[in-house]
C-alpha cells in the first residue's frame, strides 16, 4: 500500500494497513467518529443534557433501595478521577473500586486516597497476587503478542462485575470518552473480555495454577448483562469533556497530582506504552490519543503534529523504570532482550473467543432474548 497519512488526524498507513482515505484525504477513524457522535447526537447539547438527566434519573431510582446506586472503577488517572468527581456532584452515590495488578505508582495511589477523603467515599480494593499476576505478564511475553494490558484490562472488568452483583448495583460508570480516546487503530488492542485468550497463553508458557486472578467469561458476561441487567455507561459523554479543563478542575478541587502521560499512573502502563510499544511493535499510542483530541476539537493537527516532535520518553525517567520494570518482573537485560526481539504474534494464533466463541453470540443473545424479558 501507498503511504498516506490522514489530512484531518495524525494516523497513516503504518499505524493501520487497513486504514481507508475518502475523497479528501480523511482517514476511516475519523469518518467513524464522526458518524459515532452524530448517531448519538453527542454534539446535540440540548438532547445531551436530556439524555443525561434521563440516566441520572434511572440510576437514583433503581438504586433509592441500596446504598450504592453506581459503581465506578478508579486508577487515579484523569478520566476516572473526573468521573467521580462529576458523579457525586450530580447526586450519585457511587462505590469506588480498585484493581491493584502491583504496578500502582506512588503517586496513584496518593490521587486515590485524596479523591476518596475528599468526597467521602467508600473504597473496596483488589489486590491480585503479584507472584501470579507476574507470571501472566511473563506469559504474554512469550506469547508475543501486542496487547498486555489485556489481563489488567479483563481482570478489572471482572473484579466490578463481580462487586455489582454482590452489592446489587445494576450500573458501571466508565471514565471512556469519545472526547479523549475514541480513536484507536484496531491491530493496537485485542477485544477486552476474552479471558479464553489469557488462559490459553497463560497455560501454554506458564505452569503457575491461577488462583487470585479474576476473571469474567464468555458466558458469565451475557449473564451479567442480559439476565441481571447490570448496565455500563460512560458518562462522561454526556458532558462537555475537556482534558485540559478537568485536570484544572480535579487538580483544584482534589489535590490531584498530574503523571505527565495518559494513564502513565501505572508504571507498567507507562513503560508499555512508551517503550514496548514503539520499540517493538512501532506503535506510538500518543497519535491515537492526539487524533481523538485533533476530532474533538481539543487541539489543531498542527499542535498534536509538534507534540510529536517531542521523545516519547523521558530519558531519566526510562531509565528508572528500566530497571525498576526489570527488577520487579525478575528479568535479566539478556532475557528481556530476548523476549522483545521475540517474532510478533497475532493473539489469534491462540485460542480465544472470536475464533470459538464469538460467531456464536449471535445465535446465544437470540436464545436468551425471550428468557431475559421474564426478568424485566
Amino acid at each position: 500500500m501507498e503511504y498516506r497519512v490522514c489530512n484531518r488526524c495524525v494516523l497513516d498507513t503504518n499505524d493501520d494497513p487497513e486504514i481507508t482515505f475518502n475523497k479528501d484525504g480523511v482517514c476511516s477513524y475519523c469518518l467513524e467518529y464522526d458518524a459515532t457522535i452524530q448517531e448519538n447526537k453527542l454534539n446535540d447539547r440540548a438532547q445531551t443534557e436530556i439524555k443525561l438527566n434521563e440516566l441520572l434519573t434511572t440510576i437514583k431510582s433503581k438504586g433509592q433501595k441500596n446504598k450504592y446506586d453506581c459503581i465506578i472503577g478508579v486508577s487515579g488517572g484523569v478520566d476516572s478521577t473526573y468521573l467521580v468527581l462529576k458523579a457525586k456532584e450530580l447526586g450519585l452515590r457511587p462505590l469506588i473500586v480498585h484493581y491493584d495488578n502491583g504496578w500502582d505508582s506512588e503517586l496513584a495511589v496518593m490521587n486515590i486516597e485524596n479523591l476518596i477523603k475528599k468526597l467521602d467515599l467508600d473504597l473496596i480494593t483488589y489486590v491480585n497476587d503479584w507472584n501470579e499476576f507476574r507470571k501472566i505478564q511473563l506469559a504474554f511475553f512469550k506469547a508475543s503478542v501486542i496487547d498486555i494490558e489485556l489481563i489488567t484490562d479483563q481482570a478489572i472488568l471482572a473484579t466490578i462485575y463481580k462487586i455489582a452483583q454482590k452489592y446489587k448495583i445494576k450500573y458501571i460508570l466508565y471514565g471512556s470518552n469519545l472526547s479523549t480516546e475514541a480513536i484507536l487503530p484496531k491491530n493496537w488492542y485485542h477485544w477486552k473480555i476474552d479471558v479464553l485468550n489469557i488462559l490459553a497463553i497463560h497455560k501454554l508458557f506458564s505452569n503457575k495454577k491461577l488462583i487470585s486472578y479474576p476473571t469474567l467469561s464468555f458466558f458469565k458476561h451475557i449473564y451479567v448483562t442480559r439476565i441481571l441487567k447490570i448496565k455500563s455507561i460512560n458518562l462522561l459523554n454526556y458532558l462537555s469533556y475537556s482534558k485540559d479543563e478537568a485536570k484544572r478542575t480535579i487538580i483544584e478541587k482534589l489535590d490531584w497530582k498530574d503523571y505527565g502521560g495518559k494513564h502513565h499512573e501505572s508504571i507498567f502502563t507507562r513503560f508499555y506504552q512508551s517503550y514496548i510499544l514503539p520499540h517493538k511493535f512501532n506503535v506510538d499510542k500518543r497519535k491515537a490519543h492526539l487524533s481523538t483530541l485533533i476530532c474533538s476539537s481539543q487541539i489543531t493537527r498542527s499542535e498534536a503534529l509538534e507534540e510529536l516532535k517531542k521523545p516519547i520518553y523521558d530519558q531519566e525517567k526510562f531509565k528508572d523504570d528500566y530497571e525498576y520494570v526489570l527488577k520487579k518482573m525478575g528479568l535479566t537485560e539478556k532475557e528481556f532482550t530476548e523476549l522483545m526481539n521475540l517474532p510478533i504474534k497475532k493473539h489469534t494464533d491462540y485460542p480465544s473467543y472470536l475464533t470459538k466463541h464469538y460467531k456464536y453470540q449471535l445465535k446465544v443473545s437470540q436464545f436468551l432474548k425471550p428468557i431475559t424479558q421474564l426478568f424485566k
